[in-house]
């Protein structure tokens, strides 16, 4: 997302793309603009400093530089080493793969072709020109980094490094292409008509379905119905995108908040949605600001699950997937964000999420991890296990999807291996009746990582994957893998700045 931080805000940030070190793992928060980055904790250090240790140690065994090591597998699973020692041992992580050249390249060789669907990707127009977005690096360069030249491209947020990031760069097999709503039109990302061409041109590219694509519903402003029907007519998107709270900018003027069980308002729309056989909404819900309370104050309630466990039972045609899983994000420091779940059993907002289905006995509600995974993998490993563990225990494997958000944090391909390793540790399964994730290309992950999307979509997960092997984007990655292409470990977003 473009940020949709205050000015003040901003000024207490700095872009993750020149500000921070090119970790396989992210070492500190990256915001995507829609919430408040908190500085790198004295564990986040910790961890920077014994992969900054373990690289320079251990890239010579591999014959490279620190650069290339940190880029290749063997440099990912250091990480995740370094990650194990400061915060416990949740990823499943062997030194050997770190240490011994082509042992990691076997684990990821051997998993390359899991099917992955990422219910959760970005890019902009190429006509985008709000200068929050384009001015990045005048911006740094005047507020951070005097000496920075031509390091804050936007063709970063583009349709080719959109591509490269997405499909060539990792495990990704299938992506669902979103956007989001503004007061102000300039803001929009893509409008609905470019996300299906943008879906149109990969596809055919490609040879096969890679990309899929939503339509954004703006309920409560201007004739949106009639664009609603324009788009069952034409457009013929694979789901739709909606954000209850409006303008995710700011408190909408328009006062364009709406509510998902507003009876006039939208169950018409559920009633064509249906018809039209297009019977998946996906809705951003939670990542306020910090001081929600206050700068929120008329319009934080439509960013909770208050409105979603009436509409899925009065719907049970439709599919209801909440974005983030409804993640308060980070109005407290992780720290106190874990004491308070060991202490009451409950992440806020998530826990609502994921509690909906026993409360109004439905089975149409799904969690996306996109954004709420990756920062509380990157914070505290086990905030992301107890979030996860809420997640299944309350919604089902079945019913929790991935999705990583990019390219705003660039390649997904880190989020996918820590949400591979990751384990919820035994403690708190039995404390909490959580149960395991099991292996990497085990039943609940494999589910979560794409079979749970792939039946929203009906998508056939053999027949993809079948088609995708033999793809022309999968011939351009073997090439470029060939001919030693790197992985990029850089972010797009905004992070807290360094400490004097």
């Amino acid at each position: 997302m473009p940020h949709f931080l205050s000015d003040d805000e901003l000024q207490r940030t700095a872009p993750a793309e020149t500000a921070t070190f090119a970790s396989p793992v992210p070492t500190q928060i990256v915001s995507n603009g829609e919430y408040n980055p908190l500085p790198q904790t004295r564990e986040q250090a910790r961890v920077e400093a014994r992969i900054k240790e373990l690289a320079d140690g251990l890239a010579p065994r591999h014959g490279m530089d620190r650069r290339r090591f940190l880029a290749s597998t063997a440099g990912m699973a250091a990480a995740f080493l370094a990650m194990n020692e400061v915060f416990g041992p949740l990823f499943d992580v062997s030194r050997a793969e770190a240490q011994t050249p082509g042992v990691a390249d076997q684990r990821a060789g051997a998993l390359a072709g899991q099917f992955i669907f990422d219910d959760q990707t970005h890019f902009v127009r190429d006509d985008f020109n709000q200068t929050g977005l384009l001015d990045l690096a005048k911006y740094a360069k005047q507020n951070w980094n005097p000496a920075l030249a031509g390091e804050s491209n936007l063709a970063r947020y583009k349709f080719e490094n959109y591509v490269k990031e997405i499909f060539v760069d990792s495990d990704t097999k299938v992506a669902l292409l979103s956007g989001a709503p503004f007061d102000d039109p300039t803001w929009d990302l893509l409008t609905n008509d470019q996300i299906a061409a943008a879906r149109t041109a990969i596809n055919r590219i490609s040879g096969s379905r890679r990309l899929l694509g939503h339509a954004v519903i703006t309920p409560n402003k201007g004739p949106w119905m009639a664009e609603v029907d324009r788009c069952i007519a034409q457009v013929r998107p694979d789901s739709w995108k909606g954000y209850t709270v409006g303008d995710p900018l700011s408190p909408s003027k328009l006062n364009s908040f709406w509510r998902l069980d507003d009876e006039k308002l939208m169950y018409p729309f559920y009633e064509k949605a249906v018809k039209a056989g297009i019977n998946t909404i996906c809705i951003h819900k939670g990542l306020l600001p910090a001081d929600y309370q206050k700068s929120w104050a008329q319009a934080w309630q439509y960013n909770t699950v208050w409105d979603v466990g009436k509409a899925a039972k009065d719907w049970p045609q439709m599919n209801f997937v909440i974005y983030h899983s409804a993640l308060r994000m980070f109005l407290e420091p992780p720290d106190a964000m874990l004491a308070a779940f060991r202490q009451t059993g409950r992440i806020d907002w998530a826990t609502d999420l994921a509690e909906i289905p026993s409360k109004y006995g439905v089975n149409n509600v799904y969690g996306e991890i996109g954004t709420s995974f990756a920062t509380c993998a990157v914070s505290s490993p086990p905030l992301a296990a107890a979030l996860m563990g809420t997640l299944v225990r309350g919604l089902g494997a079945d019913h929790v999807v991935w999705g990583s958000d990019s390219v705003w944090y660039g390649s997904p391909q880190w989020q996918i291996e820590a949400f591979r390793r990751l384990e919820v540790p035994v403690e708190m399964q039995r404390n909490n009746q959580f149960a395991p994730l099991g292996a990497p290309d085990g039943l609940v992950k494999s589910a979560i990582l794409g079979g749970n999307s792939a039946r929203l979509y009906r998508v056939d997960v053999k027949s993809a994957q079948s088609a995708i092997t033999t793809d022309k984007i999968a011939a351009i990655k073997g090439e470029y893998v060939a001919m030693g292409g790197l992985r990029s470990n850089t972010r797009y977003g905004y992070v807290a700045p360094a400490r004097a």
